[in-house]
């Protein structure tokens, strides 16, 4: 698929989805989320950069550990996940961050402006994930830091067969690679062909809990990378397509609710 009709799938997708993203995800993220934080190290008084902010869930944590002398910019592709966060802010009063639409591999800041550069699962979405993460490397001044997590192996991420399941009533391609950059060594190596220097690489596990099968349903078709192919089914279609859905993820239903496994992986490195 060309790279600038990628984008446009994933910003008119996100954008379907930036109402239903932070109430179906936020808990089920933390713990990724967090862990990515620890990797950032963040100080009082650092400029940070998030991309692929989504609705700021990252990015106010980061305004909070760099405090009233820092500050936080997130960029995403999405204008309606901008403005989401923008509203985030407002909520909590927070003044030393702010919310641009920008996209990760075309970022519209001057060179070593930032101390630190975090990106919370949106490699997978970009065409050229390696631009993404050099955009961050020139972005970030030497020394500085850059803290990466994405999605694992698809075969330990339980609610991997989403993507089959759609692709077989529509060919999005919404997500060609979506799960390349949880393979093996895959997102350190990304890093240091982009010229910088791991310090830290793990895999973590996390189940992903739903209180029912609709919110199982909902995370993955409302809520996640398919919103748009969902929202051009129609209902016979998307009944067929849940149906499978809750199918594949049978082997975790908990009562009436699932526990369904979820793999990330993260990365800390050096800007040299």
């Amino acid at each position: 698929m060309q790279a600038r009709l990628q984008r446009r799938i994933q910003r008119d997708g996100w954008d379907l989805a930036a109402g239903h993203y932070e109430p179906l995800w936020r808990e089920q993220l933390a713990a990724a989320q967090a862990r990515l934080l620890e990797f950032a190290a963040l100080a009082p008084g650092e400029r940070v950069l998030d991309v692929a902010c989504g609705t700021g869930l990252v990015s106010l944590e980061a305004a909070g550990a760099v405090g009233a002398r820092g500050h936080v910019l997130g960029v995403d592709l999405s204008e309606r996940m901008i403005i989401a966060a923008r509203a985030r802010a407002r909520q909590r009063d927070l003044t030393n961050v702010r919310f641009e639409r920008m996209d990760a591999e075309r970022l519209d800041v001057p060179n070593a402006s930032f101390d630190a550069a975090l990106c919370a699962l949106g490699l997978m979405h970009a065409p050229d994930p390696e631009q993404a993460v050099r955009e961050m490397r020139r972005a970030v001044r030497p020394g500085g830091r850059i803290a990466l997590a994405t999605w694992g192996e698809r075969s330990r991420c339980g609610w991997a067969p989403v993507f089959p399941i759609v692709d077989a009533e529509l060919s999005s391609d919404a997500c060609p690679l979506f799960f390349a950059l949880g393979l093996q060594d895959a997102l350190a190596d990304l890093c240091r062909a982009a010229g910088c220097d791991v310090v830290e690489h793990c895999r973590m596990s996390t189940p992903l809990l739903y209180a029912s099968a609709d919110e199982a349903c909902d995370a993955v078709f409302l809520g996640g990378s398919v919103a748009l192919s969902w929202s051009r089914f129609d209902e016979n279609i998307r009944a067929r397509v849940r149906a499978r859905y809750l199918e594949s993820i049978e082997p975790w239903r908990n009562g009436d609710g699932y526990m369904i496994p979820g793999e990330f992986v993260l990365v800390a490195a050096n800007v040299p």
